[in-house]
């Protein structure tokens, strides 16, 4: 046992669990986070509390935020909000087709390091952006670095609402994305429509992989459709499937209505019914 805290560094942004130590974070309580260019700003949504697992895994917070730390936050907002505006200044100018998703900034540190700013966005193909960075240093005197994001890392670093009225998954919860195929949604009996089951960034919906397993689990028990068996309320045709119900509906031969019935009670009746048959 142990306890933990999540905060966030952007309101309704993904959220990062940490072991509190010695400190007790409130909800909205201004927290230091340690990463790899030193100790950031970022709320605390969640306030300390024990959990049922071992927490010796989780980075530890580095401390309550003080005035200094809040005054350094803004201007390192502040910085990264003069580079977004003109980094999308100087694409316009030099024509690239180039989108700009985020921005990110670190001051300069007491090691000597200097400022560094690094620009993510999206392009359809690979751009040619030497000059782009030369002139966004010169207005930015600082170094830049330019990387390239993919459609998913794009949908993460942006944020949004999906099509189930939540905020998206990779921008919340997700720490890696897997590997997802249509033949996920033709299991699940999805419209393959790219509308209906594509999300935020163009690919098809992480949340696909959630349930696929309870289908495969499913699929592997049930009797097929089309297929007799034998239900407490009679012989019958399947005619339908019902996953989340862990059911199947049955066309009735006595009086061509149709029955919902559990999957264990169809097995069952239908390991019967093929040994009458054999029989």
């Amino acid at each position: 046992m142990g306890m933990l805290c999540a905060v966030s560094f952007n309101r309704y942004g993904r959220l990062y669990y940490l072991d509190p130590g010695e400190f007790r974070p409130q909800v909205g309580d201004r927290v230091l986070v340690p990463t790899d260019d030193g100790p950031e700003v970022a709320e605390c949504v969640w306030a300390a509390q024990w959990v049922g697992e071992d927490t010796d895994g989780f980075p530890r917070l580095a401390g309550l935020a003080t005035d200094d730390d809040l005054r350094r936050d803004e201007l390192l907002r502040r910085r990264k909000a003069e580079a977004k505006v003109a980094a999308k200044r100087l694409i316009r100018e030099h024509g690239l087709p180039m989108k700009v998703v985020a921005v990110d900034h670190v001051l300069a540190t007491a090691d000597g390091g200097g400022d560094r700013t690094t620009v993510y966005f999206t392009a359809p193909h690979r751009v040619d952006f030497r000059s782009l960075v030369r002139d966004l240093g010169a207005t930015l005197h600082c170094r830049v670095e330019l990387r390239q994001l993919s459609a998913r890392d794009s949908a993460r670093v942006q944020g949004g609402i999906g099509s189930c009225g939540r905020d998206l998954c990779c921008a919340t919860f997700l720490t890696d994305f897997e590997p997802v195929t249509i033949r996920m949604a033709k299991d699940q009996d999805l419209p393959l429509n790219p509308l209906r089951i594509s999300g935020a960034c163009g690919r098809l919906m992480c949340c696909l992989k959630y349930e696929h397993p309870l289908y495969q689990k499913f699929q592997e028990s049930a009797p097929p459709v089309g297929s007799r068996v034998s239900t407490p309320e009679g012989d019958g045709r399947v005619v339908g499937h019902s996953v989340p119900r862990d059911a199947v509906t049955v066309r009735l031969d006595a009086d061509g209505s149709r029955s919902m019935c559990s999957r264990a009670d169809v097995c069952g009746s239908r390991r019967a019914h093929d040994q009458r048959y054999d029989a």
